[in-house]
């Protein structure tokens, strides 16, 4: 399975991006799809996701600007970002796990497949 992150882009303080997610192949086996980033020389962190079944979840950091949700017919999912900060700014990156429990859906190593990563910028 192949992932494609999309719709990155350089936006103001307080604008909104829409990211896309779309999937080469229906995985039957996923249970949850990821939303990370990476900001420049910081670990990877966890920013939202969503299950296939039921269930959404968002770090803290996120909670009230960003909203993840699904399209399960395209395989796709897509994480809405608005009131966008300049700390958002980071490489963004989509994942799938098969075998991810709810206690570790913010974990990276608990996610199979990666897409390549969209970059966000943010300005003041």
């Amino acid at each position: 399975v192949q992932l494609q992150a999309s719709g990155g882009g350089l936006v103001q303080a307080g604008g909104s991006l829409r990211l896309s997610c779309a999937a080469s192949e229906r995985d039957y086996s996923s249970r949850v799809m990821g939303w990370f980033r990476q900001a420049l020389g910081k670990e990877r962190e966890f920013v939202a996701a969503i299950r296939w079944s039921a269930g959404t979840y968002y770090a803290d950091s996120v909670k009230g600007r960003f909203s993840v949700s699904k399209d399960r017919a395209k395989n796709s999912v897509y994480l809405q970002m608005n009131s966008l900060k300049p700390e958002d700014t980071a490489l963004y990156y989509c994942a799938s796990g098969s075998r991810t429990i709810v206690s570790q859906t913010s974990e990276p190593s608990a996610y199979d497949y990666w897409g390549q990563g969209t970059l966000v910028t943010v300005s003041s």
